[in-house]
């Protein structure tokens, strides 16, 4: 069985000869590029070009050679045109490539500092840090529908070119792999929401102005749809995944009620992904962090066929419970190690037993791809790097 066929078996639900495996099929399923380096080292391999792909999360594109070593199933289809490449050093010294237009700026106190063409600093990496975060909220001070309509409306089209290219690169990746492809979408409602109006604001917003909230979510939902109709045109013959996103869920719980989210951001993903399912017949991927227990069956109901990160240390989160209540419906692509607590910290004996309990939990029917929670942070020793791909391919073998 080649990696496409094992990948969409487990998406049928049913057991192929072993659990998928993916690393970087998408932005959180991926590595540091500082623990990719250390990585690299600690296997003996040299040469090659480290190439962080994502400067916010800082994370690196595996090359060949460690997706073959761990037998990884799934390649990604990028989001946008490929970049052209330029030295970059990482927060720990080592060398790595970040695309051209990657120009950031220091201030007094070392604070790294991305700026956009009007000046505006849109984020920033705290010196001593290993991340950017988002600072620049365009729509922080609106107060108005007609406001929010007249930005989203001047939101520009995914361009042709784009698409053309993402086309012909869907089909290479299609032609000459076997491997499952995964196509970087995003359709985020609360996310976006949340990055236009700033974080704060738009919670606030969805308890004391619901009616701009959800003209927001609304618009979010039909730029996105305008451009999927597009998006699925281009690649849908030769993708077999969706990527979607919206972090959802806290350590502790959802980021807001279920009544909530039923009122403002359901109705939105609703018609996203009814867009996917009278398009296509692609998978549709939901990464969607922390808590989210209480939101699996209103996900299920407005068509997300697979969950990711399975963040299993957070509140309500049980693998076996969740497994029970939503195995036969939905997909688990995650949930393989926990990176918050064991990747980082326990011995490489102790994730390989982590890793094994988990995949005897969330393997049996098929329904699971195996990755870790989330991406493999800075601060991994590489020798629980190898624990757990290893283990996942000795203990994923189905019988």
């Amino acid at each position: 069985m080649n990696s496409r066929e094992r990948v969409l078996t487990a998406l049928r639900h049913q057991e192929p000869d072993r659990v998928p495996i993916d690393l970087d099929g998408m932005a959180s399923t991926g590595i540091m590029a500082v623990a990719y380096n250390r990585l690299k080292a600690h296997l003996g391999m040299t040469g090659g070009e480290t190439k962080m792909y994502d400067v916010g999360q800082q994370l690196a594109h595996p090359e060949p050679p460690i997706l073959e070593r761990f037998g990884v199933d799934v390649l990604p289809l990028p989001g946008a045109i490929n970049p052209t490449w330029q030295p970059w050093t990482l927060p720990d010294g080592s060398p790595a490539l970040v695309p051209s237009t990657f120009n950031p700026v220091q201030n007094e106190r070392g604070d790294w500092l991305i700026v956009n063409g009007a000046g505006q600093v849109t984020a920033r990496m705290p010196a001593g840090g290993l991340y950017f975060d988002g600072v620049y909220h365009p729509l922080a001070e609106v107060n108005t529908v007609a406001e929010i309509e007249a930005f989203m409306d001047a939101w520009p089209d995914i361009s042709d070119e784009a698409l053309a290219w993402l086309r012909g690169e869907a089909q290479r990746l299609h032609e000459t792999t076997d491997k499952a492809i995964m196509a970087h979408f995003g359709g985020n409602i609360l996310e976006s929401a949340q990055s236009l109006r700033g974080w704060e604001q738009f919670m606030v917003d969805m308890a004391g102005q619901p009616k701009l909230a959800e003209a927001l979510a609304q618009k979010l939902a039909d730029r996105w749809i305008a451009n999927l109709t597009r998006y699925l045109d281009a690649v849908g013959d030769y993708v077999h995944i969706i990527q979607m996103g919206d972090d959802l869920g806290t350590q502790s719980g959802p980021q807001m009620s279920p009544r909530m989210y039923r009122q403002i951001i359901k109705p939105a993903h609703r018609r996203v992904y009814e867009c996917v399912k009278a398009n296509s017949d692609l998978y549709i991927f939901l990464h969607t962090c922390g808590s989210i227990y209480k939101l699996i069956p209103d996900l299920i109901e407005v068509g997300v066929d697979i969950l990711n990160p399975v963040q299993i240390s957070a509140a309500e989160m049980d693998p076996v419970r969740l497994k029970r209540e939503f195995g036969r419906d939905v997909t688990f692509w995650g949930g393989g190690a926990n990176t918050q607590h064991v990747l980082p910290n326990a011995t490489p004996g102790e994730v390989r037993q982590h890793v094994r309990e988990l995949i005897e939990i969330f393997a049996p029917g098929g329904g699971f791809v195996f990755c870790q929670v989330h991406n493999i942070q800075a601060n991994v020793p590489p020798e629980n790097v190898v624990a757990m791909f290893e283990t996942a391919l000795e203990f994923g073998r189905y019988s």
